[in-house]
């Protein structure tokens, strides 16, 4: 595309190291990039490819460490389905308090909104796992461009208005295929009846932050269903096929930029 000015609004942890790639490639191709981060990062840093504005927020940067780096340790534990959804729903909780609360500090940032309304830009690049971003876009009606790997809850299916039937999509942590058994499908089936309410935990402050932001009742499902185009961080090597919108680009290994040669 013609190069333009972006506005990019990232999520914290791995998901900015693959788009960080991403913004280089694009500073080397004549875009204009900003990143608005908050003061407690991890990992986001400054870059001479992009210019970097940073608002204060009440979350330590120590506390938002050790919550990333429990959630991350406990993907890897084998624990019965019961178990890993009560732990699963606390750390949604959590994680939404946490994100919602660094997101308020953006939205009511008044130097920083200004800034952003003065400086007409064409697009705004943002993970959607958390929609802070996509509460600007909408405010400053700025078209997005998502760049994720997948929302929980199969939030990215209903609002890109995907099929996503249970009856054979594998919902996420059930550790299914897309081959499943009669009983598997029961399952699978109950697990997605279960999504409505783990995620309704963890985005309800976002909901209600978004509602009052933008002065009318929002949901996150219509939130993010204003997304122009989705970059999805998978490919059919490693997923199960399933149907996708003509806005959904599939970009698997995107974050695999360095080519080491394997040892022997």
């Amino acid at each position: 595309a013609a190069a333009g000015k972006l506005l990019v609004i990232p999520m914290e942890g791995s998901h900015w190291l693959s788009m960080r790639k991403v913004l280089v490639e694009l500073s080397k191709r004549g875009h204009e990039i900003v990143v608005v981060a908050p003061e407690n990062t991890i990992l986001i840093d400054s870059s001479e490819f992009y210019e970097m504005k940073t608002y204060p927020v009440p979350v330590k940067k120590e506390d938002m460490e050790e919550h990333i780096r429990a959630a991350a340790a406990r993907c890897f534990i084998q624990e019965p389905f019961l178990v890993r959804f009560w732990k699963l729903l606390k750390d949604y909780q959590k994680s939404g308090a946490l994100f919602q609360a660094a997101c308020r500090s953006l939205l009511y940032n008044q130097e920083l909104l200004k800034y952003i309304g003065d400086s007409h830009f064409d697009v705004v690049f943002t993970d959607p796992v958390s929609p802070c971003g996509q509460i600007i876009a909408q405010h400053f009606s700025i078209p997005s461009v998502f760049f994720l790997r997948m929302v929980p809850c199969t939030i990215d299916a209903h609002a890109a208005q995907s099929p996503a039937p249970p009856s054979y999509i594998p919902r996420m942590f059930s550790v299914y295929s897309d081959h499943m058994s009669f009983s598997e499908r029961v399952k699978n089936f109950l697990i997605a009846l279960s999504e409505s309410f783990s995620c309704s935990l963890a985005y309800a402050p976002f909901e209600e932050l978004a509602s009052e932001f933008l002065q009318k009742p929002v949901t996150m499902t219509e939130l993010l269903s204003h997304g122009s185009v989705w970059l999805r961080r998978i490919d059919f090597v490693f997923e199960y096929p399933m149907p996708v919108m003509p806005n959904m680009v599939f970009i698997g290994g995107i974050h695999c930029g360095q080519k080491k040669p394997l040892s022997q």
